[in-house]
């Protein structure tokens, strides 16, 4: 039998992503002991990393806490999006109409190595490569049981609470007996078709793309490397998109008049199954859903990062109010409290950008025609300051 460590903390943390390393930090700042575990080592972490735009509402929690440096030394600022469909152009300054706001570009790879490090140097516990495998509540604590990879060995965590940060299949969510919560999900009958290529910038802003053959994106990463989507149908596999289709399709779809697409040497293509869900409400008993492990949010307008690092912020502000002022356990429903309603602001903002810039759902020709035009009207409104266009601007750079 492998031998058993047993360690004791205020809060668990379950994930090293982006709201649970987060999290981590803020909690430390303020006195309160945690510890974070993870299923993968430190490579495999900065691995998963897909996401690049940092909003506004998230920046200004980074800096609340100091966790922006690298941010703002290495990070680009970009205050304007482009909607192509096949008869105009849009460039959307939507920091004009949001009292300034702007996106921070910075991988979130980058971000979250960042924010390890930054743990790590001020004295935060971490262990990586220690699978959860199983949680058990009590009236007076939770108990989290892993298994050290790298040591062979079993250990035990004691603690007041645990903050699920380890996503959609982790440990956290699997733990939570059906009965307490409601969920809520949506599937849809297309994918997005996800490439990384050593190819120049296309623009230096997000370039979104309406097209009857369905939509594309173009996202600035880095001065080397460029990120495209393709929308596909749902049963389309990698073998069907060699290199010289997807550079067509991307042609044409985001084709300006007096406009080249800067190509280069694909190195990376995925198919990403689209969906959302949300979990409520987000907390079961001394166990707290964060980040993926309490919604999943389609990449479209570039979501889930920022709602997993805000969730992480209300999480950390809400745990540190309870220990400092000695709050009774009922204080802690705040979390669920705040928190829904901007995940479902922000679930209503992605599925309407979705459905505006994706072909139609539907399988009839007429009804994929009149949503083409449905959905350049509405692009239209983005033409002139309206409420609409407004209203758009701030849901795009960060819901306040």
């Amino acid at each position: 039998m492998n031998p058993t460590t047993v360690l004791k903390t205020s809060i668990c943390i379950l994930g090293a992503g982006p709201a649970g390393i987060c999290l981590g930090n803020i909690l430390l700042q303020n006195g309160i002991d945690c510890i974070v575990i993870d299923k993968y080592n430190r490579e495999e972490i900065y691995a998963r990393g897909r996401a690049g735009a940092i909003e506004s509402t998230t920046f200004q929690l980074l800096q609340k806490y100091g966790l922006a440096d690298t941010i703002i030394k290495n990070g680009r600022i970009q205050n304007s999006c482009e909607f192509r469909y096949p008869h105009g152009s849009i460039i959307f300054e939507y920091s004009d109409l949001s009292e300034g706001d702007v996106h921070y570009i910075y991988p979130q790879s980058d971000l979250n190595d960042d924010l390890i490090q930054k743990y790590i140097d001020a004295g935060g516990k971490i262990f990586l490569h220690h699978e959860g495998q199983k949680i058990t509540q009590t009236e007076d604590g939770i108990t989290v049981e892993c298994y050290a990879q790298d040591l062979d060995q079993n250990v035990t965590i004691q603690a007041d609470f645990v903050a699920g940060c380890d996503g959609y299949h982790g440990l956290a969510r699997q733990s939570i007996p059906e009965q307490f919560v409601t969920i809520y999900n949506k599937e849809y009958n297309y994918r997005w078709l996800a490439i990384l290529a050593y190819a120049p910038p296309a623009a230096n802003h997000a370039i979104y793309a309406l097209h009857p053959d369905g939509f594309a994106a173009f996202l600035l990463r880095s001065s080397q490397v460029s990120r495209f989507y393709l929308q596909i149908p749902l049963h389309d596999e990698l073998k069907d998109w060699s290199d010289n289709r997807i550079w067509e399709n991307l042609h044409k779809r985001l084709a300006k008049a007096g406009w080249e697409l800067p190509t280069g040497t694909i190195f990376e293509k995925r198919i990403m199954g689209l969906r959302n869900y949300v979990i409520e409400p987000l907390r079961y008993e001394r166990l707290f859903m964060a980040g993926d492990a309490a919604h999943i949010i389609t990449p479209m307008g570039g979501k889930g990062l920022n709602l997993a690092v805000q969730d992480a912020g209300v999480l950390a502000e809400t745990l540190v109010s309870y220990y400092l002022e000695k709050h009774d356990i009922s204080y802690l429903e705040r979390y669920s409290e705040i928190r829904l309603p901007y995940i479902w602001r922000a679930q209503e903002f992605s599925y309407g950008l979705l459905n505006m810039l994706h072909k139609s759902e539907s399988d009839n020709p007429d009804d994929v025609r009149f949503q083409q035009k449905l959905s350049e009207a509405k692009l239209l409104q983005l033409t002139k300051p309206t409420t609409f266009a407004k209203n758009f601007a701030r849901n795009y750079v960060g819901i306040i």
